[in-house]
């Protein structure tokens, strides 16, 4: 995927900080560097820097003080972009970022759960990368009644973002398990595991505000590099 359908910049950093917070990786009352610091760190201009800060303000998540500094408020109820998304690297947090293999409309397989009104789906396959380093093996079918018709070219980092903002489709909840099977065959060469290397699989329902069955994803996660994560409250 090209820089053409990214995130913005300060959206990455915002929401790269939101999950360093939540992994435990920037405690609650922990001061950030000074922002020219923290910035040249980042390998960012300062302005970025700021307005990714101002979005973490927003969401609560972070007291400016002026004179003093910028200190980390660590909250669980942060409607963040990559909210469901549950991979972390092992060491913790992780920006998810995403390079789509290929876009079909499909048949839906007879071995995935029931989902959606449609015979057929949009599949999606894409190859996940935490902090650029492969991380999850991803295949997502979304059922067909939602869009007429779905590119490469359409689709942003966040899924869920565009099912949002460009087919009217709100996930509110998902539901998701975990189990060992074997790396596909249509794995790309960049991904760290070789097809038919078991690992662990997290298959996802995912439901619309209204409830229905809108989506059925499956992840082959790379234990090398990154695991599941869910954290209670």
């Amino acid at each position: 995927m090209t820089d053409r359908y990214a995130l913005p910049l300060y959206l990455q950093i915002s929401e790269m900080l939101i999950r360093e917070i939540n992994a435990g990786r920037l405690a609650d009352g922990e001061r950030l560097p000074p922002e020219r610091d923290y910035a040249a760190k980042l390998g960012i201009s300062v302005g970025t820097l700021r307005k990714a800060l101002a979005d973490l303000t927003e969401k609560g998540l972070l007291d400016r003080v002026q004179g003093s500094g910028n200190y980390i408020r660590a909250r669980a109820d942060v409607q963040a972009v990559y909210a469901f998304f549950r991979v972390e690297l092992l060491e913790g947090g992780g920006l998810p970022t995403a390079e789509v293999l290929d876009v079909a409309r499909v048949p839906k397989p007879d071995d995935l759960p029931a989902f959606g009104t449609d015979r057929e789906a949009w599949r999606i396959r894409r190859l996940r990368r935490l902090n650029r380093v492969p991380a999850i093996l991803e295949e997502v079918f979304l059922d067909a009644s939602y869009a007429a018709r779905m590119t490469r070219a359409d689709l942003s980092e966040s899924l869920y973002l565009f099912y949002r903002d460009k087919l009217g489709l709100m996930i509110g909840r998902v539901e998701d398990r975990m189990t060992v099977a074997p790396v596909p065959d249509w794995a790309p060469a960049s991904y760290g595991l070789t097809a038919g290397t078991p690992t662990l699989l997290a298959s996802r329902i995912s439901f619309s505000r209204e409830g229905a069955r809108a989506e059925v994803s499956r992840g082959w996660i790379d234990t090398t590099v990154a695991t599941y994560v869910a954290r209670l409250k």
